[in-house]
């Protein structure tokens, strides 16, 4: 699944597209695609994972899910679940989610829960957490309405970083270190963005799909966590398990 960088990426690279007009949509996603054509795109904008396509009246949200792609000027042999042509190229949308959101797109969304927005803010988040003291810390990182746009790699390498077991509870995690993890969401968050605009992400995992801890030298730990029963990737030396 894409997380918040990838989808940043996303809009920066349909900028070509804005302030112009639909000239065609196909697909077959089952909303009401002739709603788009000759409406003219506001702007484009991410909140977390989602990528929002913003018209006068009405804002197109892209939930680009486990498998979802897009190409921009090309297209795939398989049906687009949304094709949206433009004068001057084409975006075409597959195995995402489509849907409408009508009004102001404000009140949609809190920007303030979006690691990668200028509005976060990290003091909410932390009030958030605290609400759930049950609640292991690698499936707390995952909640969007806490940390919108941090997904498992983002979550695998900021626990590691800070050196927390992701089967930690929340509420038996110091407050310093609390506060380390939310400010380490949101710097990891960027220096994805970075190394993903260079190609080069990869290259700076330290725990996520790999079998050695650099600290300890130790093998690390392969195991879905949580409720959530997602893949974490740890070390039981360096990352101490808060109960």
């Amino acid at each position: 699944m894409p997380e918040g960088p990838s989808i940043i990426l996303l809009k920066e690279e349909v900028q070509q597209f804005k302030g112009k007009e639909v000239v065609a949509v196909s697909g077959n996603s089952k909303i009401e695609q002739s709603r788009l054509l000759n409406q003219k795109v506001i702007s484009f904008k991410t909140w977390g994972k989602h990528f929002l396509i913003c018209f006068k009246e009405f804002t197109l949200k892209v939930h680009l899910l486990l498998f979802g792609k897009y190409l921009i000027n090309k297209k795939k042999e398989q049906a687009a679940r949304l094709s949206i042509v433009f004068d001057n190229g084409e975006l075409n949308l597959y195995s995402c989610s489509v849907k409408f959101l009508d009004g102001n797109i404000n009140a949609c969304y809190d920007w303030s829960a979006d690691v990668m927005s200028d509005a976060w803010d990290p003091k909410k988040a932390i009030i958030k957490l605290k609400k759930t003291p049950a609640k292991f810390i690698c499936d707390a990182l995952l909640e969007q309405d806490i940390f919108a746009g941090v997904g498992n790699i983002i979550k695998n390498e900021v626990l590691y970083r800070v050196g927390v077991h992701p089967e930690s509870k929340v509420g038996k995690i110091p407050v310093a270190k609390i506060k380390e993890i939310v400010k380490e969401a949101r710097n990891y968050s960027f220096e994805f963005l970075e190394w993903k605009r260079n190609f080069v992400l990869r290259k700076h995992w330290l725990a996520h799909g790999q079998k050695m801890c650099l600290r300890c030298n130790l093998p690390f730990v392969r195991k879905y966590t949580g409720v959530k029963n997602r893949r974490s990737f740890f070390c039981i030396n360096c990352q101490f398990l808060y109960k």
